[in-house]
Protein backbone atom coordinates (compact mmCIF):
# COMPACT_ATOMS: atom_id res chain seq x y z
CA UNK A 1 0.00 0.00 0.00
CA UNK A 2 1.38 3.40 -1.01
CA UNK A 3 1.73 5.83 1.96
CA UNK A 4 0.07 9.34 1.93
CA UNK A 5 3.41 10.47 4.15
CA UNK A 6 5.65 12.65 1.70
CA UNK A 7 8.47 13.16 4.66
CA UNK A 8 10.30 15.87 2.78
CA UNK A 9 7.18 18.13 2.23
CA UNK A 10 6.78 17.33 6.17
CA UNK A 11 10.14 18.09 6.85
CA UNK A 12 9.45 21.55 4.66
CA UNK A 13 6.39 22.41 6.41
CA UNK A 14 8.38 22.50 10.29
CA UNK A 15 11.23 24.66 9.57
CA UNK A 16 8.26 26.83 8.20
CA UNK A 17 6.33 26.81 11.63
CA UNK A 18 10.38 27.27 13.38
CA UNK A 19 10.41 30.06 11.65
CA UNK A 20 6.96 31.28 12.55
CA UNK A 21 7.80 29.81 16.26
CA UNK A 22 5.26 27.12 16.19
CA UNK A 23 8.07 24.62 16.66
CA UNK A 24 7.88 24.91 20.39
CA UNK A 25 5.16 22.06 22.71
CA UNK A 26 1.22 22.99 22.32
CA UNK A 27 1.74 22.22 25.81
CA UNK A 28 4.09 24.41 26.98
CA UNK A 29 1.85 25.91 29.86
CA UNK A 30 0.29 22.38 30.77
CA UNK A 31 3.06 20.25 31.82
CA UNK A 32 0.92 17.96 33.92
CA UNK A 33 -1.20 17.01 30.32
CA UNK A 34 2.06 16.96 28.97
CA UNK A 35 3.35 14.33 31.49
CA UNK A 36 0.26 12.03 30.77
CA UNK A 37 0.85 12.23 27.34
CA UNK A 38 4.45 10.98 27.74
CA UNK A 39 3.46 8.38 30.42
CA UNK A 40 0.96 6.63 27.47
CA UNK A 41 3.66 6.70 25.10
CA UNK A 42 5.72 5.11 27.40
CA UNK A 43 3.19 2.56 27.64
CA UNK A 44 2.40 2.07 24.17
CA UNK A 45 6.61 1.65 23.93
CA UNK A 46 7.06 -0.84 26.76
CA UNK A 47 4.24 -2.63 25.51
CA UNK A 48 6.10 -3.38 22.00
CA UNK A 49 9.39 -4.51 24.07
CA UNK A 50 6.64 -6.99 25.82
CA UNK A 51 4.74 -7.77 23.08
CA UNK A 52 8.06 -8.88 21.01
CA UNK A 53 9.50 -10.40 23.74
CA UNK A 54 5.91 -12.84 24.34
CA UNK A 55 6.13 -13.93 20.53
CA UNK A 56 9.40 -15.23 20.84
CA UNK A 57 8.81 -16.98 23.83
CA UNK A 58 5.63 -18.63 22.24
CA UNK A 59 8.39 -19.55 19.21
CA UNK A 60 10.27 -20.98 21.57
CA UNK A 61 7.96 -22.71 23.92
CA UNK A 62 3.98 -22.47 22.89
CA UNK A 63 2.28 -20.65 25.38
CA UNK A 64 3.92 -21.32 28.33
CA UNK A 65 3.68 -19.74 31.97
CA UNK A 66 6.37 -17.28 30.92
CA UNK A 67 4.03 -16.43 27.90
CA UNK A 68 1.26 -15.50 29.97
CA UNK A 69 3.12 -13.41 32.25
CA UNK A 70 4.48 -11.22 29.46
CA UNK A 71 0.65 -11.49 27.83
CA UNK A 72 -1.07 -9.67 31.58
CA UNK A 73 1.92 -7.24 31.60
CA UNK A 74 0.98 -6.02 28.49
CA UNK A 75 -2.94 -6.30 29.32
CA UNK A 76 -2.29 -4.16 32.14
CA UNK A 77 -0.55 -1.36 30.43
CA UNK A 78 -3.49 -1.43 28.08
CA UNK A 79 -5.89 -0.75 30.75
CA UNK A 80 -3.17 1.87 32.34
CA UNK A 81 -2.85 3.60 28.83
CA UNK A 82 -6.70 3.83 28.51
CA UNK A 83 -6.64 5.57 31.81
CA UNK A 84 -4.55 7.94 30.86
CA UNK A 85 -6.19 8.80 26.88
CA UNK A 86 -9.60 9.23 28.78
CA UNK A 87 -8.01 11.71 31.35
CA UNK A 88 -6.29 13.62 28.42
CA UNK A 89 -9.33 14.18 26.93
CA UNK A 90 -11.22 15.04 30.27
CA UNK A 91 -8.25 17.96 30.74
CA UNK A 92 -8.37 19.09 26.89
CA UNK A 93 -12.33 19.36 27.44
CA UNK A 94 -12.88 20.21 30.80
CA UNK A 95 -9.98 23.17 31.01
CA UNK A 96 -10.53 24.35 27.23
CA UNK A 97 -7.17 23.77 26.22
CA UNK A 98 -5.16 23.78 23.07
CA UNK A 99 -8.68 24.15 21.17
CA UNK A 100 -6.88 24.53 17.96
CA UNK A 101 -5.24 21.47 18.26
CA UNK A 102 -7.55 19.44 20.19
CA UNK A 103 -9.11 17.43 17.79
CA UNK A 104 -6.09 16.31 16.43
CA UNK A 105 -4.58 15.04 19.57
CA UNK A 106 -7.33 13.16 21.20
CA UNK A 107 -7.36 11.66 17.17
CA UNK A 108 -3.49 10.96 17.24
CA UNK A 109 -3.85 9.58 20.78
CA UNK A 110 -6.89 7.06 19.99
CA UNK A 111 -4.98 5.77 16.61
CA UNK A 112 -1.63 5.07 19.00
CA UNK A 113 -4.29 3.27 21.27
CA UNK A 114 -5.72 1.21 18.90
CA UNK A 115 -1.94 -0.01 18.06
CA UNK A 116 -1.67 -1.23 21.45
CA UNK A 117 -4.87 -2.70 21.67
CA UNK A 118 -3.69 -4.92 18.39
CA UNK A 119 -0.06 -6.00 19.95
CA UNK A 120 -3.03 -7.26 23.22
CA UNK A 121 -5.34 -8.74 20.88
CA UNK A 122 -2.14 -10.76 18.62
CA UNK A 123 -1.15 -11.95 21.89
CA UNK A 124 -4.47 -13.13 23.18
CA UNK A 125 -5.25 -14.83 20.23
CA UNK A 126 -1.94 -16.65 20.49
CA UNK A 127 -3.23 -17.72 23.89
CA UNK A 128 -6.19 -18.60 23.06
CA UNK A 129 -5.57 -19.91 19.46
CA UNK A 130 -2.19 -21.95 20.26
CA UNK A 131 -1.38 -22.52 16.68
CA UNK A 132 1.54 -25.08 15.89
CA UNK A 133 3.89 -22.78 14.01
CA UNK A 134 6.47 -25.46 12.31
CA UNK A 135 10.13 -24.80 13.11
CA UNK A 136 11.13 -23.81 9.68
CA UNK A 137 8.90 -20.65 9.98
CA UNK A 138 9.51 -19.57 13.51
CA UNK A 139 12.60 -17.40 11.95
CA UNK A 140 10.60 -15.58 9.76
CA UNK A 141 8.18 -15.00 12.10
CA UNK A 142 10.71 -13.36 14.69
CA UNK A 143 11.84 -11.24 12.22
CA UNK A 144 8.55 -9.85 11.08
CA UNK A 145 7.59 -9.24 14.97
CA UNK A 146 10.64 -7.35 15.07
CA UNK A 147 9.82 -5.62 11.51
CA UNK A 148 6.62 -4.61 13.02
CA UNK A 149 7.38 -3.18 16.64
CA UNK A 150 10.37 -1.05 15.09
CA UNK A 151 7.51 0.51 12.83
CA UNK A 152 5.75 1.17 16.41
CA UNK A 153 8.57 2.59 17.74
CA UNK A 154 9.22 4.95 15.24
CA UNK A 155 5.79 6.31 15.15
CA UNK A 156 5.91 6.62 19.23
CA UNK A 157 9.07 8.78 18.51
CA UNK A 158 7.52 10.87 15.67
CA UNK A 159 4.71 11.78 18.35
CA UNK A 160 6.75 12.58 20.84
CA UNK A 161 8.39 14.88 18.25
CA UNK A 162 5.00 16.08 17.75
CA UNK A 163 4.52 17.44 21.27
CA UNK A 164 7.88 18.11 21.79
CA UNK A 165 9.76 19.47 18.82
CA UNK A 166 7.78 19.63 15.74
CA UNK A 167 10.76 20.38 13.29
CA UNK A 168 11.76 16.50 14.29
CA UNK A 169 8.84 14.54 13.26
CA UNK A 170 10.06 13.69 9.89
CA UNK A 171 13.30 13.10 10.65
CA UNK A 172 11.52 9.38 12.82
CA UNK A 173 8.64 9.27 10.40
CA UNK A 174 10.33 7.61 6.92
CA UNK A 175 11.24 5.10 9.74
CA UNK A 176 7.88 3.49 10.12
CA UNK A 177 7.82 4.29 6.21
CA UNK A 178 10.79 1.74 5.98
CA UNK A 179 9.86 -0.86 8.74
CA UNK A 180 6.00 -1.11 7.22
CA UNK A 181 8.00 -1.96 3.91
CA UNK A 182 10.00 -4.46 5.47
CA UNK A 183 7.18 -6.68 7.36
CA UNK A 184 5.29 -6.12 3.97
CA UNK A 185 7.99 -8.59 2.39
CA UNK A 186 8.96 -10.81 5.21
CA UNK A 187 4.50 -11.48 5.62
CA UNK A 188 4.38 -11.86 1.37
CA UNK A 189 7.21 -14.10 2.16
CA UNK A 190 5.76 -16.36 4.76
CA UNK A 191 2.89 -16.63 2.97
CA UNK A 192 4.50 -17.81 0.10
CA UNK A 193 6.13 -20.54 1.98
CA UNK A 194 3.36 -21.65 4.26
CA UNK A 195 0.52 -22.25 1.40
CA UNK A 196 3.40 -24.18 -0.90
CA UNK A 197 3.36 -26.69 1.95
CA UNK A 198 1.83 -29.97 2.26
CA UNK A 199 -0.09 -28.86 5.67
CA UNK A 200 -3.40 -29.57 5.25
CA UNK A 201 -5.41 -26.34 4.38
CA UNK A 202 -6.92 -24.94 7.25
CA UNK A 203 -3.62 -24.78 8.90
CA UNK A 204 -2.32 -23.08 6.43
CA UNK A 205 -5.05 -20.44 7.09
CA UNK A 206 -4.79 -20.68 10.39
CA UNK A 207 -0.47 -19.87 10.21
CA UNK A 208 -1.78 -17.02 7.62
CA UNK A 209 -3.94 -15.48 10.39
CA UNK A 210 -1.19 -15.42 12.36
CA UNK A 211 1.08 -13.53 10.28
CA UNK A 212 -1.80 -11.30 9.59
CA UNK A 213 -1.68 -10.42 13.25
CA UNK A 214 1.86 -9.51 13.31
CA UNK A 215 1.84 -7.71 9.73
CA UNK A 216 -0.88 -5.76 10.54
CA UNK A 217 0.52 -3.81 13.12
CA UNK A 218 3.22 -2.39 11.07
CA UNK A 219 0.06 -1.52 8.40
CA UNK A 220 -1.76 0.23 11.99
CA UNK A 221 1.55 2.01 12.34
CA UNK A 222 1.80 3.68 9.04
CA UNK A 223 -2.24 4.59 8.98
CA UNK A 224 -0.88 6.60 12.19
CA UNK A 225 1.62 8.27 10.38
CA UNK A 226 -0.35 9.25 7.69
CA UNK A 227 -2.23 10.89 9.99
CA UNK A 228 0.03 12.72 11.89
CA UNK A 229 1.43 13.77 8.80
CA UNK A 230 -1.59 15.69 7.95
CA UNK A 231 -1.63 17.06 11.80
CA UNK A 232 1.78 18.41 11.67
CA UNK A 233 0.99 20.15 8.50
CA UNK A 234 -1.95 21.95 10.00
CA UNK A 235 0.10 22.65 12.73
CA UNK A 236 2.44 24.46 9.83
CA UNK A 237 0.01 27.31 9.28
Amino acid sequence: RASLVDVSEIRKMAARSSILGGSLSPFRRTKALEHEIDTFLDKLSESGLLFKRAVQIYLDEGASAEFDEKLQAVNRLESEADKLRRSVVTQLYAQTLIPESRGDVLGLLENLDAVLNMYEGALWAFSIEQPDIPPEFRGDFAVLCDQAVSAVESIVLAARAFFRNIDAVGDHMHKVMFYEKEADKVSTKLKRAIFATDLPLYRKAHLRNFVEHIDNVADRSEDVADRLAIYTIKRSF
